[in-house]
């Protein structure tokens, strides 16, 4: 008989225990998603000043000595340099340049100022210098100002509230817009000119006189057209107004008379209108004389 084959007892495998999960390590707090106002590629100098909600787009440059208040929006490639305070809810806008040396060969690197005002909107390509030793050392921008696209606002300037400077507005050295005033697309202004309330200049004006309030004024050089009556409605002059302001334009710059005759004649017969009392000293302190 053959040999019974003796079989060999199998050996067991051995169980594989599944690897016990590590205990898990608390995981580190997320970081915000809310997206930075600051755009990564932007260049904030230090010692800038920003208030914690302003809004700097991407390769725009903030110098060391700018101040920047509440809600304001700096667009992409904005510029703004030197000893630049900006106010509250401005919109500067895409390659606007602000605060950069004055173009006065009498500037001597002193410590001048640009100081812009609350809730301003500084289009494409407009220029904003700060003042000189020959101007008081300031050039201010005021409240709710429309400066559209390449306008320039040279050295010592000062601009009210509420106006517009229309594309490619130039306004020189020194020069004074009140409040409310529209300066036409391509109008130049020369330096020192004073530019009263409400008025109007039409677009490719030259400007080389201080234009009266309220008053329209075109040309090259410019001159009056009558008054800026569109304007005086949309600030919601009375009649009684608007009628005693053309009789004063009337007979200040239609009579006749010689100035001090036609402001003594409006002085008496239109007492008591406040806008008439403006219109006639604005005049009477003239330092370049005004356009007619």
């Amino acid at each position: 008989m053959p040999k019974s084959i003796r079989q060999r007892p199998r050996k067991q495998s051995a169980r594989r225990v599944p690897p016990q999960p590590k205990p898990r390590r608390a995981a580190p707090p997320r970081a915000s998603t809310a997206p930075s106002r600051i755009h990564p590629t932007a260049i904030i100098a230090p010692g800038a000043e920003l208030a914690a909600d302003v809004t700097v787009g991407a390769y725009a440059v903030v110098g060391p000595r700018v101040r920047i208040g509440a809600g304001t929006w700096i667009g992409p490639h904005a510029v703004i340099d030197g000893h630049t305070t900006i106010g509250a809810g401005n919109h500067i806008f895409q390659f606007a340049a602000i605060g950069a040396i004055p173009q006065d060969l009498k500037y001597r690197g002193e410590d001048s100022e640009l100081i812009i005002g609350d809730h301003n909107m500084i289009r494409e390509f407009t220029t904003l210098h700060p003042g000189t030793t020959g101007g008081g050392m300031i050039t201010r921008i005021g409240h709710h100002n429309l400066l559209m696209a390449y306008t320039h606002v040279a050295h010592d300037c000062h601009l009210g509230d509420h106006n517009i400077l229309a594309n490619g507005a130039q306004l020189g050295g020194h020069v004074t817009v009140q409040d409310y005033a529209v300066v036409g697309a391509l109008v130049g202004v020369l330096q020192f000119a004073k530019i009263g309330e409400s008025v109007i200049l039409g677009a490719g004006s030259m400007v080389s006189q201080d234009v009266a309030p309220f008053c329209n004024a075109t040309g090259d050089r410019a001159v009056l057209h009558g008054l800026n009556t569109l304007g005086l409605q949309r600030r919601g002059f009375s009649e009684d107004i608007v009628r005693a302001l053309k009789q004063a334009y009337r007979l200040v710059f239609r009579s006749g008379l010689k100035l001090a005759a036609a402001v003594a004649q409006v002085r008496a017969e239109l007492p008591g209108f406040t806008e008439v009392d403006r219109f006639i000293n604005f005049i009477e302190t003239s330092e370049r004389g005004v356009c007619r």
